[in-house]
């Protein structure tokens, strides 16, 4: 397994544009100061702010906000319209979008890990984004036996012992991207698809596994937002354009 080395991300346009064939990817910080969390968290919804006062820790309250406070930025800046005027719905599997009076074509889907989060954004497609940390103290069970396709889990137990955690979460991103494109939540069985491992082709078209009906629909693309933080993009189509935008509040 080839660990990557953490890829260029660029500061955004002042009023971002996206065509419909391109993604674009956002990086965040979610560690943000004092002044920019107050403002970050003025942009929230009624039910937000309540959800961000259940949290216990206060590092995770801020972080919530912040994520929250982002995504409403971000999608503002597209959109032309004040952050906390967004309104959001989900879907039966509980996958969130925007509300109807914003429009159909404008997608999203967001991820987060510790600090760290990234939110896709497309024009008309579908789209999913993971991302987690490596964890250290990640035991070496029967994980991927029981959540991965057959083939993938013989792939990563041919690995050498100090590879497969690593590559344990190179795949465990990469699927749940996939998930969260799909929009079908837990109903969509891990070990019913496979994704690819290894590096040596960062941007592929995915199997479906048993819904061959989807073969070919979507497309995965490898990302290393940070040291030890694997993530995944997957969209639906092909010749898409990457675009990696870093979020800042200025």
């Amino acid at each position: 397994m080839n660990a990557s080395l953490p890829e260029a991300w660029h500061e955004p346009p002042v009023l971002p544009t996206i065509r419909q064939n391109e993604v674009h990817v956002w990086l965040a910080d979610l560690d943000v100061p004092a002044l920019a969390a107050g403002q970050l968290a003025a942009s929230l919804g009624a039910e937000e702010s309540i959800q961000a006062n259940r949290f216990r820790f206060p590092v995770h309250r801020k972080r919530f906000i912040a994520r929250r406070g982002v995504l409403r930025l971000v999608l503002g800046r597209y959109l032309g319209i004040e952050p906390a005027a967004l309104e959001f719905r989900r879907s039966t599997y509980g996958k969130p979008f925007l509300g109807d009076r914003h429009g159909p074509e404008l997608r999203f889907n967001c991820s987060h890990s510790g600090n760290l989060a990234l939110l896709a954004v497309t024009r008309g497609r579908e789209v999913g984004v993971d991302i987690e940390r490596v964890k250290p103290d990640f035991s070496d069970d029967e994980i991927p036996e029981r959540f991965f396709a057959p083939r993938e889990a013989a792939m990563l137990r041919a690995l050498p012992a100090r590879q497969q955690r690593e590559a344990f979460f190179e795949l465990w991103v990469r699927k749940e991207a996939y998930v969260k494109a799909r929009g079908m939540g837990l109903s969509l069985a891990l070990d019913s698809f496979e994704v690819p491992l290894g590096d040596d082709e960062p941007v592929v078209s995915l199997r479906a596994g048993q819904d061959s009906g989807e073969d070919g629909r979507w497309t995965m693309t490898a990302l290393r937002p940070a040291p030890s933080h694997p993530a995944a993009l997957v969209v639906e189509g092909m010749a898409c354009t990457l675009r990696r935008w870093k979020w800042s509040l200025d």
